[in-house]
């Protein structure tokens, strides 16, 4: 469960990917243009601690791109290279804001999205005191087993970022779509979205056991 705050954020998510977005060997789109949310999905970090949330974007009239985020209180070790920038968060304080490609917790949670089908995060807004549903903008599926047993996922060991970005733990290997055209395809388990304006399933990531 993603539990929400009516909150501001300065920078925003949009301003911050629109500095960051044009520097990405992946990205299409004209540089300087305006950033669009298409869809996105959360998971839940076990521990609590991460906030973990994927966007799909578009900037201009460029093609939708996945964009995996992760939200931290504090510097990532060893991930100033993957910062896609610090925000002024009005409820939380500072956060960090890490491509998540390089975050072990999402590196985590995807494998488990992927190989154990384990879904998206709910999301809640607390409003004086009570918990209100917030609808789910799009709906994902993992093809692999659901509960299945995973291996543990912990430090990232390699990033080598593409139109599918490859992301190397010691248990698993991720490969995570950039550009949602259907044009890009690896081996292994998938996980596929579909939202509004895009009826059939694409593929978003592939994960395989090392």
């Amino acid at each position: 469960m993603a539990l929400m705050h009516w909150a501001t954020m300065n920078p925003t998510k949009a301003a911050l990917l629109m500095a960051w977005l044009p520097g990405r060997p992946w990205f299409q789109g004209t540089a300087g243009a305006d950033v669009e949310r298409v869809a996105g999905y959360r998971f839940d970090d076990p521990a609590g601690a991460v906030g973990v949330e994927t966007l799909l974007v578009r900037a201009g009239d460029g093609p939708i791109h996945q964009v995996p985020l992760t939200y931290r209180d504090a510097p990532l070790a060893g991930g100033d290279d993957w910062l896609v920038g610090t925000s002024e968060h009005s409820a939380l304080g500072r956060r960090w804001v890490y491509d998540a490609c390089a975050d072990p917790v999402y590196a985590a949670t995807l494998a488990a999205a992927v190989l154990a089908d384990a879904g998206q995060a709910e999301e809640f807004f607390e409003v004086d005191g009570q918990r209100e549903y917030r609808e789910l903008t799009m709906s994902i599926t993992g093809s692999g087993t659901r509960g299945a047993d995973l291996p543990p996922v912990d430090a990232v060991r390699q990033v080598v970022e593409d139109d599918l970005t490859l992301v190397v733990t010691d248990s698993v290997e991720l490969a995570v779509v950039r550009r949602l055209d259907g044009a890009t395809a690896a081996e292994g388990a998938v996980l596929t979205g579909t939202w509004r304006g895009q009826p059939s399933p694409l593929p978003l990531a592939y994960a395989r056991r090392r």
